[in-house]
């Protein structure tokens, strides 16, 4: 552990793990370096929280925030002509996957002398700093866009974190938040490398669920790409200690209205390429320029996968069949349901493969839209 460092991925500059930071020197985002992983062994039964793999972490944290993150449930459900495994991310504390994150960042923040942090989020991911730092003592403010859905700034307000409104664009919060870094502790989830090694442990949770092996595909709704780089970085960590004998195929899932992941890799490109943004139901993907996009780009490509950009119309089928099964998400976890009713259409992933699909945040967090988009019956309205 005392090996790992920060690292900026473009110049592999590094930088000591006991400094805390959000960016390099460059002003580009970090992650850490490559770690060894571990294998069942290191795997702590009797903690039923992502802790039980705090063995693939890079620093020791001795006194995790923690909130029982993490053990999500798995089921299996008949779906577009396969029987994929749905990951049921919403079952997480503050009502999304954000938490893994979220409990590692804040706990490495807090054990280095953080009081107080700020974060820029549409919605799950200030929900979860919020109530995080509730949770631990830590003071936040929150900077979201003024549209974001009310029900995710109610539950941030209720954490008693500070909320700021912002006008304008997604990307106006993130540049307001950078603009008062100077004043309080910058925790972006979309800029913290720690925050990257918490996603990491669904990787890990999966090989547990699966019998210590790893699926052969795994479908994610992307944004940012938290869930997809996290993924990337627990599964590598598998491979290289032994634990797994292939890498699944990571597939990104993002609404048409803006699916700027899509839209590179289909182009062959290393970067972002120009395409049209529109509005999308899907709010927690609606990101046009993530940070973190040439490394998204390698982990599909490392990984063999892909992408799929789905209309918002489809986004609405997927929502009201999962309603009709059970399974209560937002709009943004549909995307990844309909992406693989896609993917097996085109023939690009087979039925009787083991496919895992991320549903990353309850319905709760957006019930009046959905009510909107769908009828009383649960079907498209």
């Amino acid at each position: 552990m005392s090996r790992a460092r920060y690292v900026d991925p473009v110049d592999g500059s590094v930088y000591p793990l006991d400094a805390p930071r959000w960016r390099s020197d460059a002003g580009r985002p970090l992650m850490v370096t490559p770690q060894a992983g571990i294998s069942r062994e290191d795997v702590e039964r009797a903690e039923r929280s992502l802790w039980r793999y705090r063995a693939c972490l890079p620093v020791e944290i001795a006194r995790p925030i923690s909130l029982g993150e993490g053990c999500t449930p798995l089921v299996e459900r008949s779906w577009g002509g396969a029987r994929p495994l749905f990951k049921l991310e919403w079952f997480s504390p503050t009502g999304s996957f954000k938490d893994r994150g979220t409990s590692v960042m804040l706990s490495y923040l807090r054990q280095h002398g953080i009081t107080s942090v700020l974060e820029d989020s549409s919605g799950n991911g200030g929900s979860s700093v919020a109530g995080y730092g509730a949770a631990g003592g830590v003071a936040v403010r929150i900077l979201a866009p003024a549209a974001t859905s009310p029900a995710k700034i109610a539950q941030v307000a209720a954490y008693g974190a500070e909320v700021q409104l912002v006008a304008g664009p997604r990307e106006e919060s993130q540049a307001e938040a950078i603009r008062q870094s100077d004043r309080i502790f910058y925790a972006g989830h979309n800029w913290q490398a720690l925050f990257l090694e918490g996603a990491k442990t669904l990787a890990y949770e999966l090989w547990e669920d699966l019998g210590y092996r790893a699926p052969d595909n795994l479908v994610v709704p992307v944004g940012a790409g938290s869930s997809l780089l996290g993924c990337h970085l627990g599964f590598r960590e598998l491979l290289a200690a032994g634990q797994i004998t292939r890498l699944p195929r990571l597939f990104a899932a993002q609404p048409l209205n803006c699916s700027p992941v899509d839209a590179s890799f289909a182009a062959g490109a290393d970067g972002p390429v120009d395409r049209v943004v529109r509005p999308t139901i899907a709010e927690g993907t609606a990101i046009p320029n993530p940070l973190r996009l040439r490394q998204m780009l390698t982990a599909l490509r490392d990984s063999g996968g892909g992408s799929v950009a789905i209309p918002e119309q489809d986004i609405v089928t997927a929502l009201g069949e999962l309603c009709g099964q059970g399974l209560f998400v937002e709009p943004t976890s549909a995307t990844a349901a309909a992406a693989v009713t896609r993917l097996v259409a085109e023939g690009r992933i087979a039925p009787e493969e083991t496919t895992v699909v991320v549903l990353s945040g309850s319905g709760l967090k957006a019930a009046a839209a959905v009510r909107d988009l769908l009828d009383t019956t649960g079907r498209p309205s």
